[in-house]
């Protein structure tokens, strides 16, 4: 078997002045990585924003340098394409460039689906035939039938990525959501599905909304990050783009909203699956220690807002009205009905009724 190449680390090459950046502070030269946020934080705007600025060698959002130019390829997975042009025709006129003349490409597919082979080909293809220097895709979610929680399933997907990146020594920049109600939370561990998106980024930005006003983090695997900045999206006539704010609004604390109760943040996850969930993958999906699980899970069966099966922890479905009167064994003359075991009795340990697979793996949480 042929042995995998090994060099002294003496030997290794060594890149001159530090960090080489696409754009500066912002984006590295060849990353990959998330654009993460909420929904209507524009991350759309900022990702087009980037693209204008790559292709047009201006500073992006009006302050940082583009390093390195070229053509950029984006696909905007859930924008119309007549209000992606209006919106990148925005962010020229505020950067006072010509849109016509710039090597700025759109994906006109209606579908691009990074789990199919074709489509995956059909992407490397027109990297190869346009030789990008930046490519944009917009939202994460449509690229995809996975399940985002299940980094079996994702990672594959962040490995495309990367071989892409790598073969024609390009930077990907991918839009994603972040939980709901993630305030709390780092920027980056509020990313919604596996933390294997997290990870995978070289250059990471996320936009939460603070007030009317928008704050924008950087974050870098090999470079230092530079502090908060506050944005706001603004018009001058047709001209619609992203702007910098001052720095006494700047300096303004962010008002995460209030983080839900352990009971709701359950009900969540259900709501979210795709079919029951044991202990363990509740446990996962909410972030939360086993005991505080448990005990959520007990309170949510006694208020009959969950249900407990073979397979797991489901909602349940919509209730069925009858008119006629239950049906049950008769009373004992005087008034009074038989006791309900199921009701009275001590509820069973909550891991009794899971899959053998599903409670297995259930440890106590650190911390």
């Amino acid at each position: 078997m042929n042995a995998l190449p090994v060099a002294r680390a003496c030997d290794l090459g060594v890149e001159a002045g530090g960090t080489d950046w696409l754009i500066d502070d912002l984006w590295a030269e060849q990353a990959v990585g998330i654009l993460g946020g909420e929904p209507k934080c524009c991350k759309s705007f900022l990702a087009l924003d980037i693209a204008v600025s790559v292709a047009a060698g201006t500073p992006c959002l009006r302050r940082f340098p583009a390093r390195r130019t070229g053509p950029v390829l984006i696909f905007p997975a859930e924008d119309a394409l007549g209000v992606v042009r209006q919106r990148i025709e925005g962010i020229c006129r505020a950067a006072g460039t010509d849109l016509a003349a710039l090597p700025l490409y759109v994906i006109t597919a209606p579908r691009v689906l990074l789990d199919l082979p074709q489509d995956r080909q059909g992407l490397r293809q027109a990297v190869a035939d346009l030789g990008p220097v930046l490519l944009v895709l917009d939202p994460f979610i449509r690229l995809h039938r996975a399940d985002e929680n299940a980094s079996k399933e994702v990672a594959p997907l962040l490995g495309y990525l990367r071989a892409l990146q790598r073969e024609f020594q390009l930077a990907v920049l991918l839009v994603h959501h972040v939980r709901k109600r993630a305030g709390r939370d780092r920027p980056g561990q509020a990313l919604r599905g596996s933390s294997d998106l997290h990870g995978w980024g070289d250059s990471n930005l996320y936009l939460r909304r603070n007030g009317t006003h928008l704050r924008l983090s950087v974050e870098h695997r090999a470079a230092p990050s530079i502090e908060d900045i506050a944005l706001d999206l603004r018009a001058e006539g047709p001209a619609v783009a992203l702007g910098i704010l001052d720095s006494c609004v700047e300096s303004a604390p962010l008002s995460p909203p209030a983080p839900l109760p352990a009971p709701e943040r359950i009900v969540q996850a259900l709501t979210e699956a795709k079919g029951p969930l044991s202990t363990q993958e509740i446990r996962t999906r909410a972030r939360m220690r086993t005991a505080t699980v448990c005990d959520a899970l007990a309170l949510l069966r006694n208020q009959g807002r969950i249900l407990h099966g073979p397979e797991g922890y489901t909602l349940p479905g919509p209730a069925v009205s009858s008119s006629h009167p239950p049906i049950g064994a008769a009373g004992k003359g005087n008034g009074k009905r038989p006791a309900d075991p199921a009701v009275c009795s001590q509820p069973p340990p909550l891991f009794s009724g899971e899959t053998q697979a599903g409670s297995a793996g259930t440890q106590p949480a650190q911390g």
